[in-house]
Parts: structure tokens; C-alpha cells; sequence
């Protein structure tokens, strides 16, 4: 029934089929070094974004993005050291060198192309609506107006609601997913907006069994940009190219679809 259920989502979102991945080991180790680099490099994450990151209970690092992280690295034999931060000051501390590049699901869009350069992408995302099963909602400004809306505070999705929305709706945002998801169930919120992806792993628990995707998936470039990237400083154009290499290298030789089997039954990279 998951899996069915999954389907019918992504199937009306994004002509995708969907399911969770098991929780095989990635081993990145055995990925070829083509692109040699003989420094050490910092990788900022956020660890409040799963499936793409989040830390464990005993404080581990894990998903997609830190996965995919520590294979890229390892393609490039790099020492890589991960350091999370919080989203709203990921930028700036890449720019104060807290670290040496974002590896955290940013969106490549005009806005952060005039702080950060980006990687070609690894991945792209719509984002969508959810909301409590059997409410009577509709998407129109009209019946939006005077609703709770939840976002993520500072992402596209904040700026696209921001955009799209604000001068109607009230806009509520959080520091993490789990924070919005906390207000959606106690009622404070009527509505969360966020990349489908992540929604996704929230329907799909417990927790989110009493909610659904409402309305189209939005993939507006004015907001969401050209995919996801790694974003590094713009003067570091040698480390910008050596992670592109990467991602190609990654890409051909089958290591990027052993980390996107482990999280997703379905392409995320796109044609």
C-alpha cells in the first residue's frame, strides 16, 4: 500500500514513480580517484533536511547529501570534513571560509548566484503543498487568503510563498522541517509548503499519515532555478570544476545511482 501510495503522489507531482530505498551501505571507498585533490576541504551541510540530511540520535551524519558528499570526495581523494549548519547562515559562513563549500540541497537561483558560484547540478526538486486529509482546500489567492502557511524560513519555498502569495496569506516560518511539521499537526498551521521530496518522507511516516499533497507541483525558475547544486566561494573556480569532474565522474561510473538507490526508487537527477 506504500508503495501504491507513493505512485499516485509523485505519478500527479512530477511524473515520477516513487518509494522508499532501503537502508543498503554505500561504499564509497571503492569510487576511482580521477580527480585529484591534495588539500583538505570543508563541506558545510545543514543536518535538518532528511531525507537529505539529518543527524541521528547518536549524532551521526546521514542522507542523500551526505552521502553524496562523501562520494564525490572520494572520487576526487580529497580528506573532506563535514560541518553542519544551521540554513539561514550557510552562506555567510562560506563566505567567511567556516567551510569551503555547501553541499545542502540549495537551489541554484538568481538570488544565490550573486553570493555563491555553483556546481553543475546533482539533483532537482519541485516543491508542493500539503495539508490534513479531508480538508476543504483549494490553492486559489481567494481561498487562500487568511490561511496559515508554513515554510521554511529563508528557502525558495519562503520566497516563492513570499512572492506568490504574501500579501494574502499568513506566512509562519520555522528553522526546520520538524518544526513546521510540530504546528501543522497541533492545528497552528493549516498548510506546509516544501520540496516535494522531503514531504514526501514525511507522508510516508507515522507521523504523516493524516496528511496529503494538495494542487500541482511548482518548478518556477524565477524561484526554484535551474536544479541543485554545490555551492562554493565565486573566486574558487580550480574547487567549483573539480567538484563538476566529480559529478561527472560519479555520474558514469555508477557510484551516484548506488546512493540514489539507497534513498529514492526514482530518478531525481532528470534528463
Amino acid at each position: 500500500m506504500k508503495r501504491i501510495f507513493y505512485s499516485i503522489i509523485l505519478l500527479v507531482s512530477f511524473s515520477l514513480i516513487s518509494g522508499c530505498g532501503d537502508d543498503k551501505a554505500v561504499d564509497t571507498t571503492k569510487v576511482s580517484a580521477d580527480t585529484p585533490v591534495k588539500e583538505k576541504i570543508r563541506i558545510g551541510v545543514e543536518g535538518a533536511y532528511p531525507p537529505f540530511s539529518q543527524v541521528t540520535s547518536d549524532g551521526k551524519l546521514v542522507g542523500f547529501d551526505i552521502d553524496i558528499a562523501h562520494t564525490l570526495c572520494a572520487n576526487m581523494n580529497a580528506d573532506c570534513e563535514l560541518v553542519t549548519q544551521d540554513w539561514d547562515g550557510i552562506i555567510p559562513a562560506l563566505l567567511a571560509k567556516k567551510y569551503d563549500a555547501i553541499v545542502a540541497s540549495m537551489p541554484m537561483t538568481d538570488e544565490h548566484k550573486k553570493k555563491v558560484a555553483f556546481t553543475h547540478r546533482y539533483y532537482q526538486s519541485p516543491a508542493r503543498f500539503i495539508h490534513k486529509k479531508g480538508a476543504n482546500d483549494t490553492l486559489s489567492k481567494e481561498d487562500l487568503a487568511g490561511k496559515n502557511i508554513g515554510v521554511q524560513r529563508g528557502t525558495v519555498s519562503d520566497k516563492f510563498i513570499t512572492g506568490e502569495f504574501g500579501e494574502g496569506v499568513i506566512i509562519k516560518r520555522y528553522g526546520t522541517q520538524e518544526e513546521a511539521y510540530l504546528d501543522l499537526k497541533a492545528g497552528r498551521i493549516e498548510m506546509f509548503f516544501a520540496d516535494a521530496f522531503v514531504l514526501l518522507e514525511f507522508l510516508g511516516k507515522e507521523e504523516g499519515k493524516d496528511y496529503e499533497f494538495i494542487g500541482k507541483s511548482y518548478t518556477d525558475q524565477k524561484y526554484f532555478g535551474e536544479g541543485i547544486g554545490i555551492a562554493v566561494r565565486q573566486e574558487d573556480t580550480v574547487l567549483r570544476d573539480q567538484f563538476n569532474t566529480a559529478i561527472a565522474n560519479i555520474r558514469k561510473n555508477g557510484a551516484y545511482e548506488m546512493v540514489r538507490e539507497k534513498y529514492f526508487e526514482f530518478d531525481i537527477y532528470g534528463k
